[in-house]
């Protein structure tokens, strides 16, 4: 499994989770965990998504979520969970 923790942050608007997940199914990637939240007008999802199927190169599927970001001016994070995974082994 190839856990990644996808981050998005920005003024709420309609349409900000089904394009996201749109493209995630897309690229054939599972949705493992979901969080969000609208506080004072701000959208704020945490994913935590399986990457073992999809269709792109990490790099490239992290390049793709941030142009949907950036076409709905949003900020948006792709992180890979083995970086968190490792920093919390001691």
């Amino acid at each position: 499994m190839k856990k990644t923790i996808i981050t998005v942050i920005g003024r709420d608007t309609v349409g900000i989770l089904a394009k996201v997940c749109t493209y995630l199914a897309k690229n054939k990637v599972n949705i493992l965990d979901i969080s969000q939240t609208v506080t004072g007008g701000y959208f704020n999802m945490m994913m935590i998504v399986d990457l073992s199927e999809c269709t792109k190169s990490f790099d490239a599927f992290s390049m793709g979520l941030e142009r949907i970001g950036a076409s709905l001016v949003l900020k948006t994070n792709c992180q890979k969970a083995e970086i968190f995974e490792k920093m919390h082994r001691v």
